[in-house]
């Protein structure tokens, strides 16, 4: 991993979402782009965490739990390349927090099982309300 990603301080995009939890997951719609996310509670959290004051070793320590094995910087890291592809950050360095030279499958190979709790972030591009009401106007 870059040196450098580990020294920076993310910060969450909290402008025109619109943010709801449910069964233990994030939903984000994005009024910018009309894309929704859903993240895992881990990458919820993460995102939670991004405050700009907190280095990445930080948001690691504060997703540890009492008596388990603390969190490693590529998980956060990861979940940080998530949510910067997705644009849930302020940061627009779209490097800044990617993982050198690993992947995924490297990465929970990597942690083992500390794998489940890997932040995971699906998303989805919503119709707008323009190309919803045109759906059934061919008669």
């Amino acid at each position: 991993m870059k040196k450098d990603s580990i020294s920076l301080l993310p910060r969450a995009r909290k402008e025109n979402l619109i943010v709801k939890e449910v069964d233990g997951e994030t939903l984000v719609y994005d009024l910018t782009n009309d894309k929704a996310h859903c993240l895992n509670q881990t990458a919820a959290r993460i995102w939670q965490y991004c405050d700009g004051n907190r280095s990445i070793s930080e948001i690691g320590g504060l997703l540890s739990t009492p008596g388990n094995t603390p969190v490693a910087d590529a998980v956060v890291l990861l979940g940080l390349d998530q949510l910067q592809k997705f644009e849930l950050l302020e940061s627009n360095d779209e490097r800044a927090f990617k993982l050198a030279g690993m992947n995924r499958r490297d990465l929970v190979r990597r942690v083992g099982l500390g794998a489940l709790a890997l932040p995971i972030i699906l998303s989805i591009a919503a119709p707008t309300a323009a190309q919803v009401g045109s759906a059934g106007a061919g008669g």
